[in-house]
């Protein structure tokens, strides 16, 4: 038998891991897309963040918060989507203004800011918080 300095560090590992206690994440729909719409915005914020603006983080970042929008719309336009029919309405919307303001930043007649804004009043809505 080998002793535990003669195991490759590799079976080592997979045996802590095979019976290490196993936790199971508890993930609902609204913390994951809370989750997604905080990890766009940190990439909003810090593209923003230092002048000068790092122009190709800056359409990078606005490129995933288009996508995130655009799929959002989606969603809400599916017609067994379960949200109130105002909501689905405000949601589309947003992604509509998100799209047309993120060219206006790519051209560079805007900033940033107001796509800050709308992301993190979304996720004060996913946390349960308000718009306050």
């Amino acid at each position: 038998m080998l002793s535990r300095k003669e195991l490759p560090v590799n079976a080592i590992l997979q045996a802590q891991q095979a019976y290490a206690p196993t936790q199971v994440s508890i993930r609902t729909e609204r913390s994951i897309e809370a989750q997604l719409v905080s990890r766009v915005t940190a990439r909003l914020k810090k593209a923003i963040s230092t002048p000068p603006i790092n122009f190709p983080e800056l359409a990078a970042a606005l490129h995933s918060n288009r996508r995130m929008w655009t799929t959002l719309a989606a969603e809400v336009a599916e017609p067994d989507n379960a949200l109130p029919e105002s909501l689905r309405a405000q949601i589309f919307y947003l992604a509509e203004f998100t799209d047309q303001h993120s060219q206006k930043v790519l051209n560079q007649k805007a900033d940033a800011s107001a796509l800050i804004d709308i992301n993190t009043a979304v996720l004060r809505g996913l946390s349960g918080q308000g718009a306050t």
